[in-house]
């Protein structure tokens, strides 16, 4: 996601760096295929950023953001984590704009949204103005990005967890066939959805570890029953063992 947002700027001029220390090679195959340019390490990223774009997994962002400790430029996070956890990172960098990422990649238009909170969102939906990714102002608070973010992917991942979970309850009752026969009967869309749920799982179910224990997270402080999200980072966290 991140080497595609940065290829979506140094596609219309703008400089856009990254800091390939302590980066897989091929994290710095992608960098390089979108344009990117290499500043070394964090610090160098920092010093000559304007605007500096957190896009990584969400266990990782509040240790990115105090990596990043002393920036004074906007700091976008656009990361999977919970609406707490949004200001927190605020607590690090002053200037922060929290955003929340919906849909794949943006490689084409009309399919990923950018939401965005915080006082100066305006800048940052401007820095998008005309690319794929289509930037939504939405408010001030910083917190309201992650919130919408939280809920949808509560939802859309969140069920994902779940459809897979019944049908290993149906395998290991030895019921899974006759299952799979009634959804097709009763509710025959679900068979596309577990197909695409079990891909999912198996290449990004590592990632969603956190985000569904960031969401939980979300729930809880607004006392909500956090059971299902917990539920639903073991289920991929069991697929990304099995994978």
């Amino acid at each position: 996601m991140g080497a595609a947002v940065g290829r979506l700027l140094s596609g219309r001029g703008e400089t856009v760096l990254w800091a390939s220390a302590g980066r897989s090679a091929s994290t710095a195959g992608r960098a390089q295929a979108a344009g990117l340019e290499d500043a070394g390490d964090t610090g160098e990223v920092c010093r000559r950023s304007e605007i500096l774009l957190s896009i990584c997994p969400p266990h990782a962002a509040l240790d990115v953001a105090r990596e990043a400790g002393g920036f004074t430029g906007i700091y976008v996070d656009a990361n999977a984590i919970a609406p707490d956890t949004a200001r927190e990172v605020g607590a690090v960098q002053p200037r922060l704009v929290d955003g929340g990422i919906v849909g794949p990649p943006p490689t084409g238009p009309g399919t990923t949204r950018l939401y965005l909170s915080g006082r100066e969102r305006a800048a940052v939906a401007a820095l998008f103005s005309g690319t794929n990714l289509d930037a939504r102002a939405i408010s001030d608070e910083v917190g309201a990005a992650s919130a919408l973010k939280a809920a949808y992917a509560g939802w859309t991942k969140g069920s994902a967890a779940l459809l897979l979970t019944v049908r290993e309850l149906a395998r290991a009752e030895g019921v899974e066939e006759a299952l799979l026969e009634e959804w097709r009967l009763s509710i025959p869309e679900l068979e596309e959805r577990l197909a695409g749920a079990e891909r999912s799982a198996r290449g990004k179910g590592w990632r969603w570890i956190g985000e569904m224990e960031e969401i939980a997270h979300s729930m809880a402080a607004q006392d909500l029953p956090a059971g299902f999200h917990q539920a639903a980072a073991e289920v991929f966290r069991r697929a990304a063992e099995e994978s």
